[in-house]
């Protein structure tokens, strides 16, 4: 059974700037970070559905606002850093994925995963993480997958992404933790997130100890622990949240 969310105001007068918020984990991270007390800046394409997630956020008493920006383009992610401002919590969330035979991807398909899953968050936080340590605080979560630590068929190329953003996460915490600023992950298992893919993930949650997938607000109730300062001795790691899959 899918937790509930806690109202805990910990990260009361922090703006948290959360990649890919309008639909599935994302979402649910930008609504658990408002009830736990932060500003929150939506970010996504779709202007009308980064409302909705707005207008949900500021109903449960929270403050947030939405940017629009496509991340597969460098320009939008600049414009997307000089629109949002000081940010004391950046998630790295937005993301595409692709599942399929080897064979069957092509060349652009390839470029846009990486471009989405390891670029965008690659000069995310080479834009914001230095201002971060200039003020000698902040916290930097990056949503990532069992697909990196484990092989599945279909997922080569979604897997390495995420695979190098675990990597990076070290990577980046042993840059800028020394300057107060922590970078952790989140290695996400199977999630229902809505949309086409409810049968596979399904499928795959069946796979895990727990014999089920996670509901979004599971993994965004972690996320909110990593920005807080409830986790203020925990950088550089990449925690598993799959139901026990990476373990067995």
């Amino acid at each position: 059974m899918a937790a509930t969310p806690t109202v805990v105001l910990d990260l009361e007068g922090a703006t948290a700037l959360v990649t890919g918020a309008t639909s599935g984990i994302g979402k649910a991270i930008a609504e658990v970070l408002g009830l736990h007390g932060a500003e929150v800046i939506v970010h996504g394409r779709d202007t009308a559905r980064g409302a909705t997630v707005v207008d949900a956020i500021i109903g449960a008493g929270g403050k947030a606002r939405f940017i629009g920006a496509d991340l597969g383009n460098t320009t939008e992610i600049d414009g997307l850093v000089g629109e949002a401002g000081a940010v004391d919590v950046l998630v790295n969330n937005a993301g595409f994925s692709w599942f399929g035979p080897t064979a069957e991807l092509d060349v652009q398909t390839f470029d846009r995963i990486f471009a989405a899953n390891v670029r965008a968050p690659y000069f995310l936080t080479a834009a914001l993480a230095p201002t971060m340590a200039a003020r000698g605080r902040g916290s930097i979560v990056s949503i990532v997958s069992m697909a990196g630590q484990v092989g599945l068929a279909g997922a080569a190329a979604y897997g390495a992404t995420k695979a190098s953003l675990s990597s990076m996460t070290r990577s980046w915490a042993a840059e800028f933790s020394p300057a107060g600023v922590r970078v952790n992950a989140v290695a996400a298992g199977p999630v229902f997130t809505g949309g086409a893919s409810h049968d596979r993930i399904e499928a795959l949650g069946a796979t895990t100890p727990m014999g089920r997938a996670a509901e979004p607000v599971e993994i965004a109730e972690l996320v909110a622990f990593l920005a807080s300062a409830k986790a203020g001795y925990l950088t550089g790691a990449v925690i598993a949240v799959d139901g026990g899959r990476t373990a067995i």
